[in-house]
């Protein structure tokens, strides 16, 4: 074996006990608890799947995907004559992750455009700006320019908070020029962006509660600037959710989705939460394409999203 092979497989296994890892409290809210069903009720029966729909709803799976998964494991389990609910494991870690291979879509950049731009949207607390910062150093490590725009006027220390992340990930801001008016802001930004032939800009927006009249105005009036100046749509629109709100992150995708229109997500904070079998709810429902998960507070806490090393570690025995 070469170096450079052994090097790769470090990789992975780092990769995997990482995720490992960050996915502990999920694991034990999702798969152990499945896994210790199945070996404790061992006939098929109608209790069985009772028991493994309440298990998947607790673990903030929604009743219509809890459903589909439980439907067609009973009908594997009767097409095949299963009797002994232990080989059933290993048939809905598959199924669960067709779920989610759909939604395994990179975010490729456009080289031709600059700069390309990315829109990043959601609440206040999920993340944001800690995101922000973490994407623009992902492709500063891809040799991209990245400029980022302060477009959240709303919430003091905004600005300076981006600066800090700017200055970490070795990424452009433009000085703070006192303007309250956010699509004017991220409008200079392309402009600036577009002078200095900078690759990608990362624009910020407020986040006040995802119900809130004023936000989504704003945020629409920030896309039809965007759309004007660019005279396309917007490169991606990029939406954050914290995996610690469960279930209630189903409720931000609609009302975002319905009024600006979602082309891509990032799940943050993944480690440490129970919830996080609301990816599952999100991905069948929405099927728009996962690009990253959030991991921790470093600045390298952030990983393309892999379907299948996300079962294999969430189902993990």
């Amino acid at each position: 074996m070469t170096n450079k092979q052994d090097l790769n497989i470090k990789k992975k296994n780092s990769f995997f006990n990482y995720l490992k890892k960050n996915l502990i409290q999920t694991t034990k809210n999702l798969s152990k608890k499945i896994f210790n069903l199945f070996k404790k009720e061992k006939i098929i029966n109608k209790k069985l799947f009772n028991k493994l729909k309440e298990t998947l709803i607790v673990s903030d799976i929604n009743i219509h995907t809890t459903n589909k998964i439980c439907k067609l494991t009973k009908k594997y389990a009767e097409n095949n004559k299963i009797k002994d609910s232990y080989k059933l494991y290993d048939f809905l870690k598959k199924e669960m992750l067709k779920i989610l291979l759909p939604v395994e879509i990179p975010l490729i950049i456009n080289n031709k455009k600059k700069p390309f731009i990315i829109l990043i949207i959601g609440v206040n607390g999920v993340g944001k700006t800690t995101t922000i910062g973490k994407i623009a150093y992902y492709f500063y490590r891809k040799k991209k320019s990245v400029l980022l725009a302060s477009g959240d006027t709303f919430r003091a220390g905004a600005y300076d908070q981006l600066f800090t992340w700017s200055k970490r990930s070795y990424s452009f801001l433009l000085k703070d020029n006192k303007k309250k008016d956010s699509a004017a802001i991220i409008f200079d930004a392309i402009s600036y962006a577009k002078k200095k032939q900078i690759d990608i800009l990362i624009a910020d927006t407020s986040g006040r509660l995802h119900n809130n009249l004023m936000l989504m105005e704003e945020l629409k009036k920030i896309t039809r600037v965007i759309k004007k100046y660019n005279n396309t749509d917007i490169d991606e629109v990029m939406l954050i959710l914290d995996a610690n709100i469960g279930q209630n992150s189903i409720n931000q995708m609609k009302i975002f989705h319905k009024n600006i229109g979602i082309t891509g997500i990032t799940i943050t904070k993944i480690d440490g939460t129970a919830k996080g079998g609301v990816i599952f709810s999100i991905a069948d429902q929405f099927n728009i394409p996962i690009r990253y998960l959030g991991t921790g507070e470093k600045i390298t806490d952030l990983h393309l999203f892999n379907a299948k090393k996300f079962i294999d570690a969430l189902f993990y025995k």
